[in-house]
């Protein structure tokens, strides 16, 4: 019985010295820019609407798309817990829509973080091929404090007119990423690309990321951008991409009501859970 005992306990001690796996939250969430004159539906309306989804959902991380600088600081007012990070594409500094990447603090760490633009001169505000507008991507290397584990978390916004410039946009966040992580650390990649499923632009990246639409066990599939509730169909623009981690649990394209808000933004944000 004693030897027994022993085994059992071994077994129990090996069990705990285990490294316990700690999901991590993610979203994408193109919030409209605040500028925008949308009547009803305009940021001083719903903007309360939106940082009470934030609370309720609580992603460790989270990319936002259009976002301005003062809807910036007003997420940051009502979520403290959160930071962000991001430059204004315009003039690299807070002129123009910023593609920044919030962080749990309690959770998170921040330990490096960049913006490129999606053109010929990444480094410097530039328009690229031809796009419509200037577009960027913001990476940051975090690390979680539950488990002390680093990973990159890239956030973008693909031009909604350029074909050429989504498609080369695309080639150059690939290109940053084998750059960027010559130790493998897991990645994840979050944004409103503008692009359907089945577009050719996305070839690449499936190569070397996972589509978490995909892999998801269960996905409610609809569209992500519904133009206040405008569109209908099956098909979304909105994507987190991963590589590193060993699945994704769960997909949600976040449809619930907030504030007496039926929309919290012309897109719905999309939610993945991440091993």
């Amino acid at each position: 019985m004693k030897k027994k005992l022993f085994i059992l306990a071994a077994a129990f001690s090996v069990l705990a010295c285990q490294p316990s796996v700690t999901p991590v939250k993610v979203m994408t969430f193109n919030v409209r820019a605040g500028v925008a004159n949308d009547h009803e539906n305009s940021w001083q309306y719903r903007r309360k609407a939106a940082a009470d989804m934030i609370l309720d959902q609580r992603p460790a991380v989270f990319g936002v798309q259009e976002a301005v600088d003062f809807q910036l600081d007003y997420i940051l007012e009502q979520c403290p817990m959160y930071q962000c990070v991001g430059v204004g594409r315009e003039d690299g500094v807070k002129k123009g829509e910023h593609m920044s990447v919030f962080f749990d603090t309690t959770r998170i760490q921040l330990l490096d973080w960049g913006t490129y633009w999606l053109s010929e001169t990444p480094d410097e505000p530039s328009l690229g091929w031809d796009a419509a507008c200037r577009r960027t991507a913001t990476w940051t290397l975090l690390k979680d404090l539950s488990d002390k584990k680093e990973f990159f978390f890239v956030n973008t916004h693909l031009d909604h007119v350029g074909e050429n410039a989504r498609r080369n946009g695309l080639a150059l966040i690939v290109e940053r990423i084998g750059q960027m992580n010559p130790d493998g650390f897991p990645m994840i990649l979050t944004g409103d690309f503008n692009v359907y499923p089945d577009d050719p632009c996305l070839t690449d990246l499936r190569a070397i990321m996972q589509d978490a639409w995909e892999t998801a066990p269960e996905v409610d599939e609809g569209p992500t951008w519904h133009d206040w509730g405008k569109v209908s169909g099956t098909r979304h623009i909105d994507y987190i991409f991963y590589s590193g981690f060993e699945k994704c649990t769960s997909l949600t394209r976040l449809t619930k009501e907030y504030d007496n808000m039926p929309f919290v933004s012309d897109h719905y944000p999309v939610i993945a859970v991440l091993e």
